[in-house]
C-alpha cells in the first residue's frame, strides 16, 4: 500500500506565504529552497509518520497532530497528523507565532 501525502489549503497557504516572505528577504533561491526542504520533510514523515513530538493542543480533532521543524529551516514548523492511508499536513507555521491558536482556525 503505497501512503500519501494530503497538504491541507491552509497549509499551502502557509506554504506559500512563507515562500514570498523569504524571498523577499534573502532572495528567490533560498525561497526556493524553502519549498524543497518542505517537500524533503512531507517525504520523510510519510515514511516516518511518528518522528514528530506530540503537540499539546486541547481541541480532540488535533488531538495527534505532531510538529517537527522543515529540514534546514528550524524555524519554521510542520503540524501534521498520521492517517490510515499516509499523513495530513494540516499547518507549516513560524516557530515565534501562537501556533496553538493558528492550528486551531
Amino acid at each position: 500500500m503505497t501512503r500519501g501525502i494530503l497538504i491541507r489549503p491552509a497549509a499551502s497557504r502557509d506554504l506559500d506565504e512563507h515562500a514570498r516572505y523569504i524571498a523577499r528577504d534573502s532572495g528567490l533561491e533560498v525561497a526556493l529552497r524553502f519549498y524543497d526542504a518542505a517537500e524533503e520533510t512531507f517525504t520523510l514523515l510519510r515514511l516516518h509518520p511518528l518522528i514528530g513530538r506530540r503537540t499539546p493542543l486541547r481541541n480532540p480533532f488535533l488531538a495527534h497532530t505532531r510538529m517537527p521543524a522543515v529540514k534546514n529551516f528550524g524555524n519554521y514548523v510542520v503540524f501534521y497528523r498520521p492517517v490510515s492511508k499516509g499523513i495530513e499536513i494540516v499547518r507549516v507555521i513560524h516557530g515565534s507565532r501562537d501556533f496553538e491558536s493558528m492550528v486551531e482556525e
